[in-house]
């Protein structure tokens, strides 16, 4: 039975083995905006943050922004923005109470108060986990003008609802006040995640200063604004009421929210911090000029294989990662899906691959998480250009064909075309799910099924071994329809299933 819930006054309360804020909180003041304050911010950053608080740094706790759902502070605010961070492996769990979080906002509830964090001149660094399809562009990868969202940010910059909207508004405020610019630090799973940031605030301040030149910022965003990229890294399953129930028991109290994750964590910065940073480097951050060579290996060799274990998982009734990585065939396969993307990495940069990617497989078969599928596999058209579609085009670049890369394509295209057949309507979500599930009524033979999805989610655009890519996918997909994974892997000669 539990008494009370998680908040300031019940930490006294919790077990000895269970690790609380070692700081006062009340002396800590907010330095960091986090914009889309969700599990994996919480269970990354978040806790990196809370490290650097316990060293001794007190102007550094978080604010965290919610761009959507008010979940996130419904679940906290009453615990005065603490939370248990469960670290779990096949051995056993460790609970970790998580304190860096000072409060909670909810940007459509009152965009003012988010505004009102962002120009205040404490905050020097806003992060972001928004998630891909949260920075609205188009298939070539500009700013996506059109989009409804930007275009009611552009009609009424005072009351934003996007980080687009949000960023230029506070930065506007703040060049009028003579307050210097806060460094924009990208946490998401872009190529390069801050340059392309930088890219699409500037195009759309761009749009804003056609419309209102009262305060011209494009040239004050491409000049005076920091955006150093970043890779991120650590496995953050979606949290349970099994869990929520097994955490409560261990603690002797509730807690609305906790978080899951495993014990690796990985985080590579570009240190360009004009207005300061905290100490991340003494808590196992790497501090570095590039973080592309990181950046490029996390995308092609983790991402990609947890795409392609996400697909083929799905498509074999695997879900989760650890089944489907014990599975042998989908094992041989991400070894061979590692061989052909390994080349494509660049071969100067001190990148040791064989070592990754067996930390990979120990991590994939991490039975304690149970990171399922369905959750992995969300927003694959957003993912699979930098995870899968890149690695593929530098091998045909290079004269090589990438066999394994091409079915990852096709078990995308199999998996979002099952939902509803062999796979639960809705089991996972894709920008792109209207119109797939209209070329998909088509009944197109499967070349033209295959360059049609490439047309919409802008796969390969323009570049000259397109048609041999889509050939590649769509004898993938031939063999997915005709006998499922077992005959497209039989087809690589992976072995018995």
């Amino acid at each position: 039975m539990t008494v009370g819930r998680l908040s300031d006054k019940t930490l006294r309360s919790l077990p000895s083995e269970v690790s609380v804020p070692a700081y006062n909180r009340a002396g800590i003041t907010p330095g960091i905006v986090h914009l889309g304050v969700g599990a994996f911010h919480r269970a990354h950053q978040a806790a990196y943050v809370d490290a650097s608080l316990a060293d001794g740094e007190t102007g550094w706790g978080i604010v965290g922004v919610s761009l959507r759902s008010p979940d996130t502070r419904d679940a906290l605010s009453p615990q005065d923005g603490l939370y248990t961070l469960a670290v779990r492996d096949s051995a056993g769990e460790q609970l970790q109470v998580i304190g860096s979080i000072l409060s909670l906002l909810v940007a459509p509830e009152d965009p003012g108060a988010v505004l009102a964090v962002l120009t205040d001149p404490r905050t020097r660094i806003v992060t972001l986990t928004i998630t891909e399809k949260a920075y609205l562009r188009a298939a070539d990868g500009s700013l996506d003008g059109s989009h409804p969202d930007i275009m009611h940010e552009l009609a009424n910059p005072g009351s934003p609802k996007t980080a687009h909207g949000f960023l230029a508004e506070a930065l506007a405020r703040r060049r009028a006040a003579g307050t210097p610019p806060f460094t924009v630090l990208c946490c998401d799973n872009l190529p390069a995640n801050g340059a392309t940031l930088h890219r699409l605030l500037v195009e759309f301040t761009k749009l804003r200063d056609a419309r209102d030149s009262t305060i011209p910022l494009a040239g004050f965003v491409a000049s005076d604004v920091a955006f150093p990229s970043s890779m991120v890294d650590r496995i953050v399953p979606a949290t349970t009421d099994a869990d929520r129930a097994r955490i409560a028991q261990e603690l002797g109290i509730d807690d609305a929210w906790p978080v899951m994750t495993e014990p690796f964590r990985q985080w590579v910065i570009e240190d360009h911090f004009p207005a300061g940073r905290p100490g991340w480097e003494k808590f196992g951050v790497t501090m570095v000029e590039d973080v592309r060579p990181f950046e490029d290996m996390k995308l092609r060799l983790l991402n990609g294989s947890h795409s392609s274990i996400a697909y083929l998982g799905l498509l074999s009734g695997h879900a989760t990662v650890d089944r489907a990585f014990a599975d042998p065939a989908i094992r041989q396969f991400v070894d061979a899906l590692w061989a052909e993307a390994i080349p494509t990495l660049p071969q100067d940069a001190g990148l040791d691959t064989a070592a990754y990617t067996a930390e990979l497989a120990q991590r994939f078969s991490n039975t304690a998480l149970a990171h399922r599928t369905a959750q992995i596999a969300n927003d694959g058209s957003q993912k699979l250009p930098q995870r899968i579609v890149a690695s593929a085009l530098a091998r045909l670049e290079a004269g090589l064909l990438p066999e394994h890369l091409s079915l990852a394509v096709a078990a995308w295209i199999a998996a979002c075309a099952a939902r509803g057949k062999t796979l639960p309507e809705g089991h996972f979500t894709d920008p792109l799910d209207a119109p797939l599930r209209n070329l998909f009524d088509k009944a197109l033979s499967v070349e033209d099924t295959v360059a049609a999805v490439f047309d919409l989610a802008g796969f390969a655009k323009d570049h000259a071994d397109r048609r041999t890519l889509i050939e590649l996918v769509a004898t993938h997909l031939s063999h997915l329809r005709q006998g499922g994974p077992t005959l497209a892997m039989a087809a690589l000669e992976i072995g018995d299933r």
